[in-house]
C-alpha cells in the first residue's frame, strides 16, 4: 500500500485522527466495566442527535460514515465535518447542557453510547481515556483552526485537493487504500463543508480529472497524482 507522507499540518488532518495516534484507541472491554455502553445501528439519513438534544452521551463511531452540521442564520444546512471508525462525536457539547450540531449517517453505520458524565467517572479507572478526550478536544479546536485558514486562503480547486487528500489520510489511517477510496457524501454536503457551490466542485473534480491528478467515477476516486495534489494544495509533500 503506498503512503501519503506528511510533515505538515497543512491541510488538516481529520478530527481526532492525530488524537487516535497519541491516545490510542479505546479499550471497549475494559470501558464497559465501567459504564453501560449501548450500541446503536443508524440507517442512511438517521440522526445519532440533533442540535437541542439534552446532552447524555458521548458516541465512539464503530462503522459507517457520519456528517456534523448546523443550521446558518438563514436556515440552511452547513455541513461542518465528517466522521468516521474510530472517531468521537458529541465531545464538541461537553459542558454544554444540549447538543450543538446534527449528526447524521450517511451510510449504514453503527454508533456506540457513552453516557455523560459516568464516562468521565470512568477516567479515575482509565487515564488513556482521560488523555484520549482530551486529545479529541484538541483536535476538534486545531482542526477547527485549519480549516477556517484554509477556506479564507484557498482557491476553490485547492479546497477540493485539500479535502481529498484529508479523505485519503483517513482511509489509510483505517488501513485502506490512500489512492483508491468512494466518497460517502454527495457533492452537495462537500460543497457545503468546503464554502463552496455544488457546480464549482463538480467543476473542480472534473479540472483536477482532466489535469490527471485524480480519476473520478460519480462518488470513486482514485488518485493518479498525489504529488501534484499536495502541491495543488499547497503542501509540496512527497509519496513513497
Amino acid at each position: 500500500m503506498n503512503a501519503l507522507a506528511t510533515q505538515t499540518s497543512f491541510p488538516p488532518y481529520s478530527p481526532q485522527s492525530q488524537a487516535m495516534a497519541v491516545a490510542g484507541p479505546i479499550d471497549i472491554d475494559q470501558l464497559s466495566r465501567h459504564v453501560q455502553i449501548l450500541r446503536r445501528k443508524l440507517a442512511p439519513g438517521q440522526h445519532a442527535y440533533r442540535a437541542g438534544q439534552s446532552f447524555h452521551a458521548i458516541y465512539l463511531v464503530h462503522a459507517g460514515f457520519l456528517k456534523t452540521c448546523e443550521l446558518s442564520e438563514d436556515g440552511r444546512e452547513r455541513v461542518t465535518g465528517f466522521r468516521m471508525r474510530g472517531d468521537l462525536v458529541g465531545v464538541e457539547s461537553i459542558g454544554l447542557a444540549h447538543y450543538s450540531c446534527d449528526v447524521v449517517a450517511l451510510d449504514d453505520s453503527e454508533i456506540w453510547e457513552l453516557p455523560y458524565p459516568p464516562v468521565m467517572h470512568a477516567c479515575l479507572y482509565m487515564p488513556e481515556l482521560q488523555s484520549r478526550l482530551t486529545a479529541a478536544l484538541a483536535e476538534e479546536i486545531r482542526n477547527d483552526r485549519a480549516w477556517m485558514l484554509a477556506l479564507g486562503t484557498l482557491s476553490a480547486e485547492q479546497r477540493v485537493a485539500a479535502f481529498l487528500l484529508d479523505m485519503a489520510r483517513r482511509h489509510l489511517r483505517l488501513g485502506f487504500s490512500a489512492r483508491h477510496f468512494l466518497l460517502r457524501m454527495g457533492r452537495a454536503d462537500i460543497a457545503s463543508f468546503l464554502g463552496l457551490k455544488h457546480e464549482t466542485v463538480t467543476r473542480a473534480l472534473t479540472r483536477l480529472d482532466r489535469l490527471q491528478c485524480i480519476e473520478v467515477q460519480r462518488r470513486e476516486i482514485r488518485l493518479l497524482d498525489a504529488d501534484g495534489l499536495q502541491r495543488m494544495a499547497g503542501q509540496g509533500e512527497t509519496i513513497h
